[in-house]
């Protein structure tokens, strides 16, 4: 039976990119990402690398991957988190997110799990949710 784990998802930076022309329609942008998670994941200054395509000036979708060195609840180690989610006219994000397969280092190696996050436009911090197994 996995177990649950929640914390709060922080952004610390954000730098996007346009890919191809900004005219474009949809358009298609890279964003490289800092965050940092508390709580059941303590992970500061993850590195993350999001695909966007903007299918209107306010909504899209998009698909990353976040590499998070530290501890889950306890456990100390690496992993990489695969993400997809979409993004709506009024600025809400819906991500969910899984353990890349084999990606685990340390007392964390063996780990497969999932979880999801959502938060508004312009909230820097945000709660997440994560159910996992280790071994």
């Amino acid at each position: 039976m996995p177990t649950q784990t929640t914390g709060h998802l922080t952004y610390a930076d954000w730098q996007e990119k346009p890919v191809g022309s900004p005219e474009a329609s949809p358009r298609l942008a890279r964003a490289s990402v800092v965050n940092t998670f508390s709580g059941g994941i303590e992970a500061a200054r993850t590195s993350c690398e999001y695909s966007i395509v903007y299918t209107s000036d306010k909504t899209g979708t998009f698909t990353g991957l976040e590499l998070l060195t530290g501890r889950l609840d306890g456990r100390e180690g690496t992993f990489v988190l695969e993400q997809r989610g979409g993004f709506g006219a009024d600025g809400t994000v819906h991500c969910t997110f899984e353990v890349v397969p084999g990606s685990a280092t340390g007392e964390l190696t063996g780990l497969s799990g999932s979880g999801s996050f959502t938060c508004t436009a312009g909230t820097p911090s945000f709660p997440y949710d994560f159910a996992y197994e280790v071994g």
